[in-house]
């Protein structure tokens, strides 16, 4: 079973057990996040395409940990003109642990997780 979902103006492909990173959320490490902009859900070969989302999925997700990108370096400079400017970019991330989809009441959780444990 997987699905695609929409976090932070991105589409991601996620599947129960899966450590994805996207655009820094506003939680707390440790808590669970759910992501209901589901786009599309695979289970089994039935595949469900929302319109634009897909009513009654959900994505249950663990926060692991906010973490920040590589160091971007951002350059301008004009010709004859002694402009120089330097400056630099680090994008936050949050780190998830996809724990199981659901879809109209049935869920399908990543290995090692009990359906309807927790939250």
């Amino acid at each position: 079973m997987y699905a695609i979902v929409e976090t932070g103006g991105k589409q991601v492909k996620v599947e129960p057990g899966m450590r994805v990173r996207v655009e820094q959320l506003p939680a707390e490490v440790g808590s669970q996040v759910v992501l209901e902009r589901v786009l599309l859900v695979s289970d089994a070969g039935r595949v469900e395409i929302g319109r634009p989302f897909v009513p009654a999925a959900r994505v249950v997700a663990t926060v692991m940990a906010h973490v920040r990108g590589p160091k971007i370096y951002i350059q301008k400079f004009h010709s004859k003109n002694n402009y120089r400017r330097r400056t630099g970019h680090r994008q936050p991330y949050t780190d998830l642990w996809i724990e199981r989809i659901e879809l109209d009441g049935a869920a399908e959780a990543a290995p090692g997780v009990e359906v309807g444990a927790g939250a």
